[in-house]
């Protein structure tokens, strides 16, 4: 039984814990938090990889914001946007979406201040996050973004997890299999 898996990125090496997420699927916990050599290395990668013109970054609460955060300085974009997973008391008119992920039990929401909703209209923007798996988290930022007048021009994670990989809309730097329960791997790498 595997109880941690070995993650290469680049020339970056970290040991990820296999955690069961279900009765059946288990999961390399990735947590980018904490890890400043990775976020800034994942976002030097990833910003070679925008090959198109955007005027700012949008990421999801919390896991992507280191990322933003790098990127948003090596791209020369002095303001990055987070969509965050609770309607907070300084918020103006938000509007909120849905969303369902691999890794929480319930449904959740994604929420946008309705001030950053109007400097985002008519945007290019380029969604940012640690690991796209099950996909909903970017599609329901997809489509929150889209709802204030946004242009998603580019989507882009650290890892793809398990069927992630076969995407063409997503670019990412590694591959991050599933396991089964006991810590096989169930998607090739």
């Amino acid at each position: 039984m595997e109880t941690n898996y070995e993650l290469t990125i680049g020339h970056l090496k970290r040991t990820l814990p296999i955690i069961p997420i279900s009765d059946t699927t288990a999961i390399a916990s990735f947590v980018l938090l904490g890890d400043a050599e990775l976020a800034h290395y994942a976002a030097q990668e990833l910003a070679k990889r925008i090959d198109v013109p955007f005027d700012y970054l949008v990421t999801i609460e919390s896991k992507g914001i280191p990322l933003a955060q790098e990127m948003s300085r090596i791209t020369d974009h002095e303001k990055y946007f987070v969509l965050r997973k609770s309607v907070k008391a300084y918020m103006e008119n938000p509007i909120a979406i849905g969303v369902r992920s691999i890794t929480t039990a319930h449904g959740q929401k994604l929420v946008l201040d309705g001030n950053d909703a109007k400097q985002l209209k008519d945007k290019r923007v380029v969604i940012v996050d640690d690991v796209i798996s099950t996909g909903g988290s970017i599609a329901s930022a997809e489509q929150l973004l889209s709802k204030v007048g946004a242009n998603v021009v580019k989507k882009c994670a650290i890892l793809a997890e398990g069927d992630a990989a076969q995407r063409i809309d997503c670019v990412y730097l590694e591959h991050l299999p599933l396991f089964d329960v006991k810590g096989a791997k169930i998607s090739a790498n």
